[in-house]
């Protein structure tokens, strides 16, 4: 939780867009439990205690990520948000 906050307060004086400081905040916040896993499994063995509580880790991890893109949907409008340069429709070569 502290790196995704310090990375996504850090997106907005620098004048990220929203677009880019969410899933830059999600990204850093992320655990690599994946890794965690297999390493325990590896180290302490299939049915080891670490095993299963870095399993039970993964598990409680989704509905925390869950959480953590809500939270970038509510606060979408703090963000820098970029003015869109739309085409001149009067340019030549342009037909109805």
């Amino acid at each position: 939780l502290l790196v995704f906050a310090l990375t996504y307060l850090i997106s907005k004086p620098i004048r990220l867009s929203y677009e880019d400081a969410a899933p830059t905040a999600i990204i850093a916040g992320s655990n690599h439990f994946e890794v965690a896993v297999a390493v325990a499994i590896t180290v302490f063995g299939l049915s080891s205690g670490a095993a299963l509580a870095t399993v039970v880790g993964v598990l409680t991890e989704v509905p925390f990520m869950l959480f953590l893109v809500w939270l970038c949907r509510k606060t979408r409008g703090f963000f820098y948000q970029p003015q869109l340069q739309y085409a001149d429709n009067d340019a030549e070569g342009v037909s109805n």
